[in-house]
């Protein structure tokens, strides 16, 4: 106690009463710091109970945050016709309390993840998201109040599932609208539809992809695979480029697969095979082509960052966990089988 009476720092009544020589203040996005005037030093805790604190809410009615030459940050009450440096908000300071970060398993449904999120404001496109991790995705966007627009090959089960979105939430702001990755001009029919709403777009979930199916050409002369899987994805992005631009902080989440790992794009000389990527019928085999098409989303993913975070539109690849739910295998029955033996000890 002595100690605290030299300091100055048991002459108040309250706890959070400041010693003399100190003055509260707070940082233009509102966290409160303190200011000790004998010792010229400032620390965001409090000096007599060590807790952060920061401004709840908005300023109110009639009021304004402005900057001094000296980067001090003061407020103007345009009702009252004053200035002061004191934010008005510090009357309804709240602690800021620490929390230890969640931890997901495999157990964790889209919809926790989100917990706690408003998403009101946001539009969000999600390819391939009437079934699987694409649903999923589509839904807790949805209910957490993002405006999510469906985009898949498959009309019917693309209506199937606004309808069950509808069905838990009657409010949700969700539509489909029809892509077929496997068709490149099918992809610049989808962006011109999108373009004609008018609306921003602030995430891009680039979910769509097929696996372990038989050799086949699209209708642009490439194999499905590396197609449907990547190049669709790829052409997308460019044609939604400008509107995510315009809508930052935007973002693109591309589905990799840890599967990248197993493969790679180069020839016998280590330079890159273009060739790899949609081989002839006697050189295919399904598996490598999704690995090799997800290898493509990792460095597509990373290129895309590259460019254009410094416009405000990030982007990442994701793993979306071993086995997962998911239709992706639905080409062949062994995979299937396979997958659901093992998703209940490998799923993560």
């Amino acid at each position: 106690m002595a100690a605290l009476k030299y300091a100055g720092l048991d002459d108040t009544d309250s706890e959070d009463e400041l010693p003399p020589g100190w003055e509260e203040r707070t940082t233009k996005d509102g966290w409160v710091y303190y200011a000790n005037h004998d010792e010229m030093k400032t620390q965001w805790e409090h000096p007599k109970t060590g807790k952060k604190r920061r401004c709840a809410g908005d300023l109110p009615y009639g009021w304004e945050q402005e900057t001094d030459d000296k980067g001090q940050v003061f407020y103007v009450d345009h009702i009252n016709k004053r200035t002061t440096y004191f934010d008005p908000r510090q009357a309804f300071t709240v602690e800021d309390v620490q929390q230890k970060p969640k931890r997901y398993d495999g157990n964790t449904p889209a919809l926790e993840i989100l917990q706690g999120r408003d998403l009101s404001d946001k539009v969000v496109v999600i390819t391939g998201a009437n079934s699987g991790i694409g649903f999923e995705t589509a839904k807790s966007f949805a209910l957490h109040g993002a405006h999510v627009i469906l985009a898949c090959r498959n009309k019917t089960r693309a209506s199937e599932a606004v309808s069950l979105i509808m069905q838990e939430w009657h409010k949700a702001k969700v539509e489909a609208l029809s892509l077929d990755l496997a068709s490149l001009s099918s992809v610049k029919e989808f962006a011109e539809a999108f373009k004609a709403k008018n609306l921003p777009l602030h995430i891009l979930v680039c979910n769509a992809a097929v696996c372990t199916q038989p050799w086949r050409l699209t209708e642009d002369g490439l194999e499905s695979t590396f197609q449907i899987c990547h190049l669709g994805h790829f052409y997308l992005v460019q044609c939604l480029q400008d509107v995510l631009r315009r809508s930052a902080p935007a973002r693109v989440v591309v589905v990799s697969s840890e599967s990248h790992r197993f493969t790679d794009l180069l020839d016998t000389c280590g330079k890159v095979d273009l060739a790899l990527l949609s081989p002839p019928k006697k050189d295919y085999w399904s598996m490598l082509a999704y690995n090799r098409a997800k290898l493509c989303n990792i460095l597509f993913s990373n290129e895309l960052h590259r460019r254009l975070s410094p416009h405000g539109v990030t982007c990442n690849a994701v793993h979306p966990g071993n086995m997962m739910y998911t239709s992706i295998h639905r080409s062949w029955w062994l995979m299937t089988l396979l997958f659901n033996f093992a998703r209940p000890f490998t799923k993560s």
